[in-house]
């Protein structure tokens, strides 16, 4: 018997998190946290577990919406095993200890949340069990009621260092979860490879892009040139450009791409300002970049000069030194370094934000991008009303599949059963559409969190 209960949000992006049952064995899928929410609304619905087995967590990748709930769940059942790819595991450990540095900034005693230490991190992420793209292990909870094992493989997702799509395989049946998947090469990482993935029983596909044209969407080349001729025009005024951008993943791919257009004689030869979290993911691309796949093995990120954000303390000084600042946080949620610096950069007219990344509509991030130069805006819902002076725009540099690429994957694995995922209900209802008009015979269910349902019951 195998059953699926949603712990995290099925209709929206954040605390993404899958509970299994195969035969007695208990499976969670990713254990993500919400960055939208705060306390224990951001975190998935743990105590649904609590009657339930639960002896391993196969994690997809590091993205704080897949992982960052891990430590709490160790609070509250320390014997489970994890696994992850061993590039994922290396991740966790820089970025759940910069998690544990912000929960400790915001801590609120109202909220009911324990927070978690920095040693509690460093056992956690011993204990995590990293393994090869394509490696199948085998796995059996304390209560698995059958003699075959659970079987389980990851492949590259081509999303960030270390993502995988995670293939389960149990009694003749085949469950691929696709995690955050690209078909798409970047600057750095290349497209996901599905190969050895036969026809799949049931498919939980994710849906990020599901409702955007890929005609807006564009491709890295025709962005990073759409890219290069705006900053070009803010540079050569004598302004600066701010770009938020996710730690993990963009930073590294827009880093890779600026340097290059300089080095071509495409971009503006001009200051690049990074920090933090970045430059130390950054460090972790580089030291697997022999051992992964990637357009080019010899790239190295730590080669291409960068400054120091957090040296700089006074920020006029980009007034009369034209820069562009790649920092994060993508959505530029508050409290962050790029939403300090947006509070500046706002009030120069000669200025530009670049908005490079997916942007959830509840954030900072999403009303600049939707606001234009002379307008005002609220950036947060207890903020002033402020004036944009700067230039804004709006750029798609996708590490997700574009929904085009969404349908190709349901022809790859042809499975017979589909659950759409990680997407708002605009985007689920367009992929859900167009995979009924295109595919005969593959059914499409829905899922509620918090709802247990039976996918086989023999």
């Amino acid at each position: 018997m195998i059953s699926l209960l949603p712990l995290g949000s099925t209709s929206e992006i954040g605390a993404t998190c899958f509970y299994l049952n195969i035969s007695g064995t208990g499976i969670l899928l990713d254990c993500g946290i919400d960055p939208k929410k705060k306390g224990i609304e951001s975190l998935p619905g743990f105590a649904l577990l609590e009657d339930l087995p639960l002896d391993f967590v196969l994690i997809s990748h590091s993205h704080q919406d897949h992982i960052g709930s891990l430590p709490f769940l160790v609070q509250k059942f320390p014997y489970v095993i994890i696994y992850s790819t061993a590039q994922s595991k290396e991740i966790a450990d820089v970025t759940l200890h910069n998690t544990a540095n912000i929960l400790a900034q915001n801590a609120d005693p109202e909220n009911n949340l324990k927070i978690y230490t920095h040693e509690e991190i460093d056992l956690l992420v011993r204990s995590i069990r990293g393994v090869d793209y394509k490696e199948r292990i085998e796995l059996k909870g304390m209560r698995h009621s059958s003699v075959e094992p659970v079987r389980i493989s990851f492949y590259d997702a081509g999303h960030i260092l270390g993502s995988a799509s995670i293939l389960i395989e149990f009694s003749g049946r085949r469950i691929l979860f696709t995690g955050d998947i690209n078909l798409s090469d970047q600057s750095i990482m290349i497209h996901a490879d599905l190969k050895g993935i036969k026809k799949v029983d049931l498919l939980l596909l994710e849906t990020t892009y599901g409702s955007t044209d890929s005609a807006i969407l564009g491709t890295w080349k025709s962005e990073g040139d759409r890219l290069t001729k705006a900053a070009n025009e803010i540079l050569n005024k004598g302004g600066s450009v701010l770009i938020p951008a996710f730690a993990l993943g963009k930073t590294q791919e827009l880093l890779t791409l600026l340097y290059d257009r300089m080095m071509k004689g495409k971009l503006t030869e001009t200051g690049i300002y990074t920090g933090g979290v970045g430059r130390e993911i950054s460090a972790l691309y580089d030291r697997n970049r022999f051992i992964t796949r990637r357009k080019e093995k010899n790239h190295v990120l730590k080669e291409i000069p960068q400054k120091n954000i957090f040296e700089v303390e006074d920020y006029n000084y980009f007034l009369k030194n034209p820069s562009i600042v790649l920092v994060s946080s993508g959505m530029l949620l508050p409290g962050t370094t790029s939403f300090k610096l947006l509070n500046y950069w706002l009030n120069q007219r000669e200025f530009a934000v670049f908005g490079v990344g997916y942007m959830d509509e509840t954030t900072p991030g999403y009303r600049l991008m939707n606001s234009s130069r002379n307008d005002e805006i609220r950036l947060t819902d207890f903020s002033s009303p402020q004036k944009v002076k700067c230039l804004v725009e709006r750029f798609y540099f996708p590490s997700h599949a574009r929904r085009e690429d969404l349908l190709k994957i349901v022809e790859i694995v042809n499975p017979g059963r589909i659950f759409l995922i990680h997407g708002d209900k605009e985007s689920i209802d367009w992929v859900g559409r167009n995979i009924l008009q295109k595919f005969e015979r593959i059914s499409i269910n829905t899922l509620s969190e918090g709802n247990m349902i039976s996918v086989w019951k023999s």
